[in-house]
């Protein structure tokens, strides 16, 4: 499974939900999480890690092996035992390493859907800030799911409404999550017409075990699976794992015996007044009675 998680607008947190989200991720599946921003990348220096492997390394074994395994072969591990293949902090080398990875935009995500498609795997990429010329635009177009983070302010969100269309069409499986004060839910989803699935918690402890501070705390009981955002962030990986989730069978069912349906007609004498399936006569309404609405989704009506 390829999870592609990103902002179109600010800095919200990516990376540190990313973080969440990969260390929360439900058993049975192994996650790795891979960076893929192309203002560069954050975890090595966040938590000390070597400058190789990482995604300049992985890039270059891609070029000669398309083998799935090469994204563990690239990562390294982060004190909770977490693999991470980390960016370099520098933009243009994270861009080069990118665009390397991923050279035929129409082809997909190359390497990383092919770990991806390894079962019991779920491999999250940290997307960073997205637009149209990003050069990690095709990993999100070949992910199974797409978790998009945006601030709740009204300046935050004003520009979501013109782009929301491009956007959900970017993956299968888009989920929206607001991040710090401002609009309610409730309010987005009346305005945006998209129900964001919740709000990243204010969890400073969390958010700081995350960032590699303090290391003392390690992954332990302030570590992400105590924390307010890591709570948020297992919901909504059991949210993307049942959308993967193919439909159960119905259990089967002896064939119902046909019965023929009387036929509805007026009633002789009535003008106009129906009649049930079953042959009861139904009151004619009196004039100006109110009627319901038909029930029918009009056209270009929100579902």
């Amino acid at each position: 499974m390829l999870v592609a998680v990103l902002s179109v607008k600010g800095s919200p947190g990516v990376t540190t939900f990313s973080l969440a989200l990969a260390a929360r991720w439900p058993a049975p599946y192994r996650p790795v999480l891979v960076e893929a921003d192309p203002s560069g990348g954050d975890l090595a220096t966040r938590f000390s890690l070597d400058s190789t492997p990482g995604l300049l390394s992985l890039a270059a074994a891609a070029r000669r092996s398309a083998d799935p395994a090469l994204v563990w072969q690239h990562a390294q591990a982060l004190p909770g035992g977490l693999p991470v293949v980390t960016a370099p902090p520098d933009a243009d080398r994270a861009r080069n390493a990118l665009t390397a990875l991923t050279p035929d935009p129409a082809a997909g995500a190359g390497i990383l859907r092919a770990a991806a498609n390894v079962p019991d795997t779920v491999v999250i990429v940290d997307c960073g800030r997205m637009d149209t010329g990003s050069p990690a635009l095709p990993i999100v177009r070949a992910a199974d799911a797409m978790v998009l983070l945006t601030g709740a302010h009204a300046d935050d969100l004003a520009h979501l409404p013109r782009r929301l269309p491009a956007i959900g069409r970017w993956s299968p499986h888009p989920v929206m999550l607001l991040v710090g004060e401002g609009y309610s839910p409730a309010e987005v989803a009346r305005e945006l017409g998209v129900p964001p699935l919740g709000r990243v918690p204010d969890d400073p402890r969390g958010a700081a075990v995350l960032c590699g501070r303090p290391h003392s705390l390690r992954w332990g009981r302030g570590g992400p699976a105590h924390s307010p955002l890591g709570k948020l962030a297992h919901k909504v990986a059991k949210v993307l794992v049942a959308q993967q989730a193919p439909p159960r069978e119905l259990p089967h069912q002896a064939p119902v015996p046909h019965r023929p349906v009387p036929v509805l007609h007026a009633v002789p004498g009535v003008p106009g007044s129906p009649v049930s399936v079953n042959g009861v006569r139904s009151a004619p309404l009196p004039p100006g009675h109110p009627t319901f609405p038909d029930p029918s989704p009009r056209p270009g009506a929100a579902s």
